[in-house]
């Protein structure tokens, strides 16, 4: 600045000018330029487009300057009205170009638009008449921030970008005129969240008037039209479970909604899911009917019985439950069929349902997925086989380094296979001819001897007869299970043929707390599939194994634990490849046997369990030695 006066004082010593008449023409020429400046418009800056890499550290709008209050050719903004940020109309007349580009950390100046056309001071407007610093009042009371990942959601109302990420300012009220029209009757949370016009799974709404999904809720979206087309107002994020009214746009919170956010998403602590055995009191659905939880039927969509007796028998394993009652203990798993196994065991033993039964819907479109519909919903299958690869997934898919999960704290015991195999060798002759095979082939035996786990034992049922009784009725044999367990002595002998053929012998080495069993009632050939009809007598409780296989001999400081208790017995009733399945299953807090067929739920007598053709049971492992 030095510099500059003193070349324009030499300039004017040269044209013979003193000191009174260099400050007139001075000002003669800055009021020159600044008409000029006045009266140019640059047609470039009308289209001007809003872009994030403008964004100054303070939020403001930067077109040239550092201030970061929406400073045009470096002059600061002290006033002026921005229409609209989306096209940047500068208008220099009105102001020195004040324009606030996100409505944060301005000089003052109005910003009438924040986003797409809400209006002035609308639903969570802007800034107006220089307000503080980050407030955002959105017509009448306080400011919530709702951070929904979703690009379908638009004109909400006011919104920011901070740290790059879209944040949009949404009124939240206590009063809601429209709390009313909620109808609780025709809510049903156990199917796919998909919207219902889109099919879309991204950000769903659930219309807690009709029952219906919807997705979005912005201008565009399909919930926000159904809340003009049909009048119905409140839904709820299926995902962040929080509740909004369309069209308005604001933010219901009501602590009178919090049943349905229970229903849709149930919730259990450690203390609750501790006493859960202990408590029977029933609980009472919407329409009046009573429940027990725990002890709800299961819808069955299409020949999907044999899911629903697999997954009755299952919430009976207490390690396994409590694990899936309690998200946070696999929070961690990508898994999609983990995550709807513990959502419906949440549903199952939740004690405020709206209605006494459960769908496992969503469950079972997980199942088809992973197993590469092997399962699928239309197509009866066996319930050993899908007990079998349930629990398989579960373990793959929830356990640690150490192979280690619930499911084989539950399930997993130990066996020793003795195989022996005979080798193919020409027989020897003597002189007279004969064979002499006898010391022959017990030298071509080879014997292999190894320990393998397990998950569950299958016990093989004696053939049933082939002729008719003196009444032309086929006789319907009975056997004890301790005679068909004698398989797992290490004596008796199991001759197989697959791979090849060999003589088997099993001793069981370690007994797991839940023990499995499954008698093998079907047989196919190369015709059809025949089952057997052959009853099994077992005990309900008191199950002493080590008086019908020999156990080993417990570590120091152990008992042996060979008792145990039946907790679930699933049946087969009809003809092989049709017919359906039923299960028995025990309530602990009041030690009631319970009959469970799909929806179906009732009580019946421990006699009556010993009576059905048992295809698959679950035993418990008695804690307490008696």
């Amino acid at each position: 600045m030095a510099a500059e006066s003193l070349i324009r004082r030499r300039e004017d010593e040269e044209e013979g000018l003193d000191g009174d008449e260099r400050d007139s023409k001075r000002h003669r020429v800055e009021e020159s330029a600044s008409s000029q400046v006045a009266e140019f418009e640059n047609p470039l800056l009308t289209l001007a487009t809003y872009d994030d890499e403008d964004e100054g550290e303070n939020g403001g709008t930067i077109a040239r300057g550092e201030d970061g209050g929406g400073q045009e050719d470096g002059v600061n903004g002290s006033g002026g009205e921005v229409e609209n940020v989306n096209e940047r109309i500068v208008d220099e007349k009105n102001g020195h170009g004040g324009g606030l580009g996100d409505g944060a950390n301005g000089h003052g100046g109005v910003v009438k638009n924040d986003n797409e056309g809400g209006g002035e001071n609308g639903n969570g407007g802007g800034l107006e008449n220089g307000e503080e610093e980050g407030e955002v009042m959105a017509g009448g009371a306080g400011g919530a921030v709702d951070d929904d990942d979703d690009e379908e959601e638009e004109g909400g109302g006011g919104a920011e970008r901070v740290g790059g990420k879209h944040i949009r300012h949404v009124e939240v009220r206590r009063d809601c005129p429209y709390l009313d029209t909620v109808n609780r009757q025709v809510l049903d949370f156990d199917f796919e969240k998909f919207c219902s016009v889109s099919l879309s799974n991204l950000n769903v709404y659930a219309c807690l008037v009709c029952g219906k999904y919807f997705q979005g809720r912005g201008h565009k979206s399909h919930a926000y039209t159904h809340s003009l087309e049909a009048g119905h107002h409140v839904y709820i994020n299926l995902r962040t479970e929080k509740v909004y009214c369309l069209p308005d746009g604001y933010e219901i919170n009501d602590p009178s909604l919090d049943d349905i956010r229970h229903v849709l998403n149930p919730r259990f602590n450690r203390e609750q899911v501790e006493q859960i055995d202990k408590i029977k009191l029933w609980s009472r659905a919407l329409d009046g009917s009573d429940y027990l939880p725990g002890m709800v039927g299961l819808n069955n969509i299409k020949d999907t019985d044999f899911v629903n007796v697999t997954i009755q028998s299952l919430m009976r394993v207490t390690p396994l439950r409590n694990f899936f009652l309690i998200p946070e203990n696999y929070q961690h798993c990508k898994s999609p069929l983990v995550h709807r196994f513990g959502e419906l065991t949440r549903k199952i033993w939740h004690a405020r349902n709206f209605k006494g039964q459960v769908s496992p819907h969503e469950f079972l479109q997980a199942v088809m997925k992973a197993s590469k519909k092997r399962f699928r919903i239309g197509a009866q299958s066996d319930p050993v086989e899908f007990m079998s690869w349930l629990l398989n997934t579960l373990h793959a898919d929830i356990r640690t380094k150490k192979n280690y999960s619930v499911i084989y704290q539950c399930f997993q015991g130990e066996l020793e296979v003795v195989k022996e195999i005979q080798r193919k060798a020409l027989p020897a002759k003597e002189e007279n001819g004969e064979d002499i095979d006898g010391e022959s082939e017990k030298g071509n035996i080879t014997r292999e001897a190894s320990k393998m786990p397990f998950l569950m034992l299958g016990l093989d049922l004696p053939p049933p007869p082939l002729f008719k009784d003196v009444m032309e009725k086929n006789i319907i044999p009975q056997v004890q299970l301790f005679n068909i367990f004698k398989k797992f002595d290490g004596e008796t002998v199991t001759e197989v043929v697959r791979p090849h053929i060999a003589r088997m012998r099993y001793r069981v080495t370690r007994l797991p707390p839940y023990l499995i069993l499954h008698m093998r009632r079907f047989t196919k050939n190369n015709f059809f599939m025949e089952k057997n009809p052959t009853l099994v007598n077992f005990p309900a409780k008191n199950l002493e194994l080590k008086d019908y296989i020999p156990l080993p001999t417990p570590k120091e400081n152990e008992k042996l634990r060979s008792k145990y208790d039946l907790i679930a017995n699933i049946v087969h009733d009809g003809k092989p490849g049709e017919g359906s399945y039923r299960a028995f299953v025990q309530r602990k807090s009041e030690e009631q046997w319970y009959e469970m067929q799909d929806l179906h739920v009732s009580e019946t007598l421990p006699q009556m369990v010993a009576l059905s053709e048992a295809y698959m049971q679950i035993y418990e492992q008695q804690q307490q030695q008696q």
